[in-house]
């Protein structure tokens, strides 16, 4: 198995390879605070969308389409259950992603966890019954699990059980593409594991290194956590040789002085879409989930005739697990170095405000929510246009990356949001003969007038700071 794949369980890397596999989902709400409300237009479409999503196998009434399950003990306001299939129809898009097949789904609703298997004993035999029925051979958890909750599910039910962080890990595993990806999914996938190695049983025998490495029962187990610390200090180290390489590249970057303009996002929300409308770098866009994973720069020309380097960076997701936040720290990097982010949204999606609450947690987490932030909306082309005078009102800018509508408004705010060196009007005196520099202003100025008299040209510019001021410092010379 290769080393960037989750080594746990085995048989989940290895039908995956031969088939589709066949999943139960179970969307797990504990809450007990009171419904939300999602009045208007908003709410309407968000109605929409569940419809939608039931036409395509999404959650649906119980009687409606065998397999497909609400819990008994489901109530509250249908606002508070539109949040729940919210959840569980993203985590199905998840599941896709995968690579897995969803042959039913089950919501659960409780008021506080069971702390042997979070949802109950009897639902654990309602989807015993329903896995069965199926022949699934997963059943995922909208939800993280204990080490205690997965041994004693795992006893239950009749196929593997993997929950929320589990599945994000494999889907990060199939999307690295570098040796850097790599590294930081195997990272986080052993930091994940380290803390569950007692009871996974026989199949902990997967992770050897051949015959006669370990004796049974605590040996083997120790055996284990002693060659999980030692690849997690190993993988440390070549992250941070990592890190060393960005900080040269960067520091050779900063020699000649490009600001650095950050996207970020939730996930799917359009940014590599965006990142190549822009760039024209024809980067991977996908509507899988996380089809972005290693950072991509590139350089853009500005209204102003700035250039500054695109970012393009992993997609956020709503409980993004911490230690991918911590392994993708190099890569994250980016977005701590930027001057501007560029926060792209689905103007699409009836959970916007959701989303941008998530991404905004992430961002707390790495310590730039003080950064100068621009907020895009993406995808407009698939709003209403009775919509979209709204979109306009709420302070964004909306945009579509599929067909290039807003993009001129968007370079123009860039160049607005630019601080460090920021635009300034001067008039200008250059000699006729100073090919140089005419050449240096046309390419980094815009002229907005232009006089001759006699051997020397007057402009007028508006350019950055920095050019306007090495112009001036070679005409004293």
């Amino acid at each position: 198995m290769p080393q960037n794949r989750l080594a746990e369980p085995e048989d989940f890397a290895n039908s995956a390879r031969q088939r589709p596999q066949r999943a139960v989902l179970v969307g797990v709400d504990i809450s007990t605070r009171g419904p939300t409300r999602r009045p208007g237009a908003e709410g309407a479409r968000a109605a929409a969308l569940r419809s939608a999503e039931a036409a395509r196998g999404g959650l649906e009434e119980e009687s409606a389409t065998p397999g497909l399950l609400t819990a008994d003990d489901v109530v509250g306001e249908a606002s508070t259950a539109l949040n729940a299939d919210a959840s569980l129809a993203e985590f199905c898009e998840l599941v896709l992603s995968a690579g897995a097949t969803v042959v039913a789904q089950v919501l659960q609703r409780k008021s506080r966890p069971d702390p042997a298997t979070l949802i109950g004993a009897g639902k654990v035999e309602e989807i015993a019954g329903i896995a069965a029925a199926n022949h699934a051979d997963l059943v995922l958890f909208d939800h993280d699990l204990t080490p205690t909750q997965l041994r004693n599910l795992e006893r239950q039910l009749p196929c593997t059980v993997l929950d929320r962080t589990q599945l994000i890990l494999d889907i990060f595993a199939r999307h690295a593409r570098t040796r850097e990806g790599q590294l930081q999914v195997e990272l986080a996938q052993l930091e994940y594991m380290l803390p569950r190695l007692a009871g996974k049983g026989k199949a902990m025998s997967q992770l050897g290194g051949g015959i006669g490495t370990r004796g049974p029962g605590e040996t083997k187990l120790e055996t284990d956590r002693r060659r999980i610390q030692k690849r997690l200090v190993h993988l440390r180290g070549e992250l941070e040789g990592v890190r060393r390489i960005r900080h040269q590249q960067r520091q050779r970057r900063e020699s000649v002085p490009v600001p650095t303009v950050a996207l970020v996002g939730y996930t799917n929300a359009g940014k590599s879409s965006l990142f190549n409308r822009l760039t024209g770098a024809g980067v991977l866009a996908s509507s899988r989930m996380f089809a972005t994973l290693d950072p991509k720069l590139r350089a853009i020309e500005l209204p102003s005739r700035r250039r500054v380097l695109l970012s393009d960076t992993v997609g956020f997701i709503r409980n993004l697990p911490h230690t991918l936040v911590t392994s993708f720290r190099a890569t994250l990097e980016e977005v701590e170095r930027a001057e501007v982010l560029l926060h792209v949204r689905d103007a699409n999606s009836a959970y916007g405000d959701e989303q941008k609450s998530q991404v905004e947690r992430v961002l707390g987490e790495l310590e730039v929510l003080d950064k100068p932030r621009i907020e895009v909306l993406n995808k407009i082309d698939l709003v209403p246009d009775a919509e979209h005078a709204g979109l306009e009102g709420r302070g964004a800018i909306p945009v579509s990356a599929r067909t290039g509508e807003g993009m001129e408004a968007l370079l123009r705010a860039i160049d607005e949001a630019l601080v460090a060196d920021p635009l300034i009007d001067a008039d200008l005196t250059v000699a006729q003969s100073d090919g140089a520099t005419l050449a240096a202003i046309e390419a980094g100025m815009v002229i907005l007038a232009r006089e001759f008299k006699g051997e020397l040209v007057h402009l007028t510019v508006r350019g950055p700071a920095s050019l306007v001021g090495r112009i001036r410092a070679g005409n004293r010379e």
